[in-house]
């Protein structure tokens, strides 16, 4: 019994480790997240929830809602959440960036004080937390292709985005704090050739250069194949690796079209098989960060609506990973 136990115990010790998933994400925008953080039954009900679908990491919006900033003004309710989080193994990034606030215009040059405020909130909720209590990171949705003037205004518009993104990473550096800033970019940005800072190089490249890490918005639904989550991610993830940046992929499940943006037209099995196949593909490249989820709320929705009718299986019978450059979703 004792030498079948040692050799038991030899070949566990020799058997190949399982890799752990990657990690997850979901951004939760201004209602939701402050449902979470003033209702502490409505937070551990989220949680519950978070745990189930193997979620590890929360964007939560922490920002004026509703005529009210409780990240000012009740800090307190934000570290009870963030103790809990963290103690139920989540992590918390600052979600900042808002359709109620209109924060596209934050990039237009009178108004990136705005942008310099919302971080220097969060900077100095920080300063003021315990450990447990911190955020771990921030996510940035500031987006300057919302703007009306994108059209006639691109390339303006992208050099006051790069450098607003300067002044923020300015201010973070000079707090002094040990958070992960980074932003949630369209992958077409890639597409785009700039001269900025003295040099001329893709957009997304000048994102990367600032930032800790970045949030692609990669929304397709199929993993591999021409215009997929894997073709789109690739240049992004093949500059992240040589910067020592990171890359989460960003996946969506609202309802949208073209239908290839977003999972919502599939099924919840058909997210989980494309999510492994693009782990999968994925899981040599040093950049790779994990997946973010688009988002809490039509998450949610879709998981509990099953319709009766799904248009199948994605169409990813190629297993190209040939990259479709500046495609716009």
């Amino acid at each position: 019994m004792m030498i079948h136990a040692l050799v038991s115990a030899l070949l566990l010790a020799a058997a190949p480790a399982r890799a752990a998933q990657a990690d997850r994400a979901v951004w939760t925008w201004e209602k939701d997240s402050y449902a979470i953080v003033e209702d502490t039954a409505a937070a551990e009900e989220a949680i519950t929830f978070l745990r189930s679908k193997k979620i590890n990491i929360v964007y939560l919006y922490a920002d004026a809602f509703g005529g009210r900033n409780l990240i000012e003004s009740r800090p307190d309710l934000y570290r009870a959440l963030l103790r809990r989080l963290h103690g139920s193994g989540l992590r918390a990034y600052a979600l900042l960036g808002s359709a109620y606030l209109h924060t596209e215009e934050y990039v237009l040059p009178p108004k990136q004080k705005r942008a310099l405020a919302m971080l220097g909130r969060v900077l100095k909720y920080n300063a003021a937390s315990a450990p447990e209590e911190r955020f771990d990171g921030a996510n940035l949705d500031i987006e300057p292709h919302i703007l009306d003037q994108w059209a006639t205004q691109r390339d303006k518009l992208l050099l006051d985005y790069l450098d607003m993104g300067r002044k923020l990473m300015r201010l973070k550096r000079r707090s002094g704090a040990e958070l992960a800033v980074g932003p949630a970019i369209p992958f077409w940005l890639n597409g785009i050739t700039l001269a900025w800072n003295g040099r001329k190089k893709p957009v997304n490249e000048h994102v990367q250069d600032l930032y800790d890490y970045v949030a692609l918005m990669d929304y397709r639904d199929h993993a591999l194949g021409r215009d997929s989550m894997t073709s789109l991610a690739a240049e992004e993830l093949r500059y992240g690796a040589r910067r020592g940046r990171k890359v989460v992929i960003g996946v969506d499940t609202s309802a949208g079209e073209p239908k290839k943006v977003s999972f919502n037209h599939l099924t919840e099995t058909d997210l989980e098989r494309e999510l492994g196949l693009a782990e999968k593909a994925f899981a040599g490249e040093p950049a790779f960060a994990g997946f973010a989820i688009h988002h809490f709320r039509s998450y949610r929705k879709w998981l509990e609506s099953a319709p009766a009718e799904k248009t199948g299986p994605p169409g990813a019978a190629s297993t190209s990973t040939e990259t479709v450059a500046g495609l716009q979703p």
